[in-house]
């Protein structure tokens, strides 16, 4: 039913096809025109996102980000109507599966934006790649489908959950001078990831992760974990999901630990989109990488960010960016090639080929395992005027997903997961 009526409003606000309209006035002027090539059929685009559920807020950012590249193109891409099919997973990832499966087998979309979680990306996965469908990934992070799991039809925009983690922990280390660092994960994929590539380039540098907690994704209360945290830490590295941030970042300040702890953590523990409904004193001081940041200064980031706040009257998060810039990559492809999509092949050769230089993150382009190479920020949550935004601090420029290890060594190692890295310092 959501996303019966997802659909419905998009074409009610025109955001999808306007091909109703369009099949209208041809109705009219039928006599007129009958002797007219028949108007190509809308490219479809099947959007994949968790409208409901723990990350709600995150996926409905997803679409905002998309809706508004089409609406500033009037969804139209190389002269022909975009018609954009909405389905909700609510973050469960059969439910996601079963979604793709609709998506390609009864509305036979042209390409599919696939989702939101790691786990869903996970679930998803082997079926697309068996029925080969130009996929593009512009937020689900999972770090094998562009590693191990590679595919010749899985194009990834957004991320790998350990790319911006590997340079931070090398940051953290050698310039904020930690030495011990507990963590707080989310305990599915995710959260495997984000805290893997930290611990393993921390340790690296010369730092030890002493102890690992896990939290359930969609957990009510924090205490139980913040209470566990040793307390002889120089800094807590965090990454809680969706509506958990917000939970845990109140757990920890009222639990004394936001005095005594800095707290550091993976990119979406102070993504804009959770940012949004922290108390300040909970955001202030937080230290993240991430590819975005609202408060980047470059002329495509500031035209992006006004256009996206006139439009939706909130600070675009990495989601919405990530879903604006996976639509501009997709309509380069389509342009490429003169709005011919039905040829997959042809399709997938033109989205595998793709740079952005000038896109509102900062340049993309792709490596050789389809994962976009891009940059990351360092960002410190400041607050000024009642207000909190990531302020960016350092920047990495051009990291891939392998940082600075050789691709073939990098994937001779275990995907990260719960007990890898082992945690070799925890006593």
């Amino acid at each position: 039913m959501a996303a019966r009526i997802a659909r419905r409003a998009l074409l009610k606000g025109g955001v999808a096809v306007a091909g109703a309209t369009a099949a209208a006035g041809l109705e009219r002027l039928r006599p007129l025109v009958y002797a007219q090539t028949a108007p190509a059929a809308p490219i479809r685009i099947g959007f994949l996102a968790d409208i409901t559920g723990t990350v709600a807020q995150s996926g409905r950012d997803m679409l905002d980000g998309f809706q508004l590249y089409l609406a500033e193109r009037g969804s139209v891409m190389a002269g022909r109507q975009v018609q954009l099919i909405v389905e909700d997973a609510g973050g469960v990832p059969a439910n996601a599966l079963t979604k793709a499966r609709k998506m390609v087998e009864q509305d036979r979309v042209h390409l599919l934006t696939a989702p939101l979680l790691a786990s869903e990306g996970y679930a998803i996965r082997d079926y697309i790649v068996d029925r080969n469908v130009p996929t593009l990934f512009a937020v689900s992070s999972a770090d094998d489908l562009t590693q191990r799991k590679r595919a010749p039809n899985l194009v990834r925009t957004g991320w790998a959950s350990s790319q911006p983690s590997h340079p931070f922990g090398e940051w953290v280390a050698a310039t904020l001078k930690y030495k011990k660092v507990a963590t707080v994960g989310s305990d599915y994929a995710f959260g495997y990831e984000v805290v893997g590539g930290f611990q393993r380039t921390f340790e690296l540098h010369g730092g030890e992760i002493v102890q690992k907690l896990w939290a359930p994704l969609g957990t009510p209360d924090f205490s139980p974990y913040v209470t566990q945290i040793r307390r002889d830490v120089d800094a807590v590295f965090a990454i809680p999901v969706g509506a958990d941030v917000l939970r845990f970042v109140k757990a920890y300040r009222q639990y004394g630990l936001k005095d005594r702890l800095p707290l550091v953590g993976g990119g979406l523990l102070t993504d804009e989109s959770n940012i949004r409904g922290m108390d300040l004193e909970d955001a202030a001081g937080i230290i993240t990488p991430l590819m975005w940041s609202a408060a980047l200064s470059t002329p495509q980031a500031r035209k992006f960010v006004e256009a996206y706040t006139a439009r939706y009257h909130k600070d675009p998060s990495y989601y919405a960016e990530t879903n604006y810039s996976g639509a501009m990559w997709v309509e380069a492809a389509v342009q490429q090639l003169g709005g011919k999509v039905e040829d997959k092949e042809a399709f997938l050769r033109a989205l595998r080929a793709v740079q952005l230089p000038n896109a509102p993150r900062g340049p993309m382009r792709l490596d050789a395992y389809q994962n976009v190479i891009q940059n990351v920020y360092v960002r410190k949550v400041d607050v000024q005027g009642g207000h909190a935004a990531n302020a960016v601090i350092d920047t990495f420029h051009n990291v891939s997903q392998f940082w600075k290890f050789p691709p073939e060594e990098f994937l001779r190692q275990p995907v990260y997961d719960r007990g890898y890295p082992p945690c070799r310092y925890c006593g």
